[in-house]
């Protein structure tokens, strides 16, 4: 699991102000942005909201607003917000806003296009870039957390052609993993045989000591929700990663 972590209050206040710096960045972005009560793109949706409500337009709403655009918020949704908002809030307000989303949304590539499609399309948030596991990925990866408390369920996203390295799921007793594809289309493939097609609805049942992988197609982006299966001593054994040449293959087999 990867959580939000800040360290922009002991970076910047860490030796002029201790208690502020761990107040934001154990207290406020520690324990309440990783409450699992509320997903990150309304918490984002919030906050950005919050600071427009008390005119703060410096680098801190800036700093929000491509934070909710990392989120899964797309430029439609800011502006329907940001427009909502301006008629309780102020209209000045609104326009300050509104241009500093202006540029916060306007240079999307064609990938933060499609990040910004594929998070449109599914109920649950993309997340966080998933740095923590980064070297395990061919390609880049999200995560969001959707429950920490008696089953882990976590939301894994992949941008397309991106895929985690083989491995397998160890335990004593239980353990294992079942993935549920909630958004785009994937692959889920066990050393040996054919890969799996996952589109939204598919679920997949993974035992304890099966190596294998999952992943994004080529052309689409892929989240599936990863279930922790309960059991003893669990851990992840992280293995070689996919080739190309075996991962292109797949699609040339389904083309």
């Amino acid at each position: 699991m990867q959580n939000i972590t800040q360290t922009a209050g002991r970076d910047q206040l860490g030796t002029f102000a201790p208690n502020f710096a761990h107040y934001n960045d154990d207290i406020l972005f520690g324990e309440n942005w990783n409450d699992p009560h509320m997903d990150l793109k309304t918490r984002c949706i919030i906050t950005f909201v919050a600071l427009m409500a008390s005119g703060i337009t410096d680098s801190s709403l800036v700093y929000h607003l491509q934070n909710a655009k990392a989120n899964g918020v797309t430029k439609e949704e800011a502006v329907a917000v940001i427009t909502h908002t301006a008629f309780y809030v102020g209209w000045p307000k609104g326009w300050a806003v509104l241009r500093l989303a202006k540029e916060v949304w306007a240079e999307e590539t064609p990938a933060e296009q499609g990040m910004a499609a594929h998070a449109a399309s599914m109920l649950f948030p993309i997340g966080a870039p998933n740095d923590g596991f980064a070297q395990y990925f061919s390609g880049k990866s999200y995560l969001a957390p959707i429950s920490t408390a008696q089953v882990g369920i976590f939301n894994v996203t992949f941008e397309p052609g991106c895929r985690n390295n083989w491995h397998i799921h160890r335990a004593d007793k239980g353990g294992g993993q079942i993935l549920l594809c909630v958004g785009g289309r994937g692959y889920y493939q066990e050393w040996g045989k054919p890969a799996i097609m996952m589109q939204p609805g598919d679920c997949i049942n993974i035992p304890a000591g099966v190596k294998h992988w999952h992943g994004a197609a080529p052309d689409s982006w892929f989240s599936h929700l990863a279930i922790e299966v309960p059991g003893e001593n669990c851990s992840n054994q992280w293995l070689e990663p996919v080739e190309d040449v075996q991962y292109n293959s797949i699609e040339n087999t389904e083309g």
